[in-house]
């Protein structure tokens, strides 16, 4: 995404914010055109739920109400063009107010790669949209499960195709084993 969209990339680790002051100078000093990336958003911090916020003064720590005036109250609209984005293994564990239209607009899924979405990575990496590899990879992506994040991994090793699908093969050969020894 910030590629595409020329931006700079900024990761915010919630364990690193002491409290709701901190996110907001946090937001006030981000640069426009910039992505927000904060990853599990479930379990990064101990956000707590809005009935026992009272229990705590706002500069004690991050509460969910200062989240949720980072994300869309009056400090979010210091500068422009941000985009932020959340990452969760269990959105249901998420506050509703957090999942609300205007605050978290599009939710996405990413499962498992499928052979559609490999053959955009060797694209993307390869530059290869055919491969004598192809085949077998797709015979074993029926029975393997593994990310994108880890099929783009492999593909990274080498910028040379044959050699970057074999160890394609083999990593998922080895998933596969791995499967097999635990069932």
């Amino acid at each position: 995404m910030a590629n595409y969209l020329n931006f700079d990339v900024n990761n915010l680790d919630l364990r690193e914010v002491q409290c709701n002051s901190d996110l907001r100078r946090l937001l006030i000093g981000s640069a426009n055109r910039s992505l927000l990336v904060i990853e599990d958003i479930d379990c990064n911090v101990g956000l707590k739920n809005r009935e026992n916020e009272n229990d705590t003064t706002e500069d004690d720590k991050i509460t969910l109400s200062g989240l949720l005036n980072f994300i869309d109250g009056l400090w979010s609209s210091c500068g422009d063009e941000r985009i932020i984005v959340f990452t969760t293994n269990h959105k249901d564990r998420l506050d509703p107010a957090l999942l609300r239209p205007g605050r978290m607009d599009v939710h996405i899924e990413m499962s498992y790669c499928t052979f559609s979405g490999f053959r955009v990575l060797a694209s993307n990496y390869l530059n290869v949209d055919e491969h004598r590899l192809f085949k077998a990879i797709e015979d074993l992506f029926r029975r393997v499960k593994v990310t994108p994040a880890e099929v783009a991994g492999e593909l990274m090793k080498s910028n040379n195709a044959n050699v970057a699908l074999e160890g394609l093969v083999k990593f998922l050969q080895n998933k596969e084993r791995e499967v097999m020894t635990r069932s």
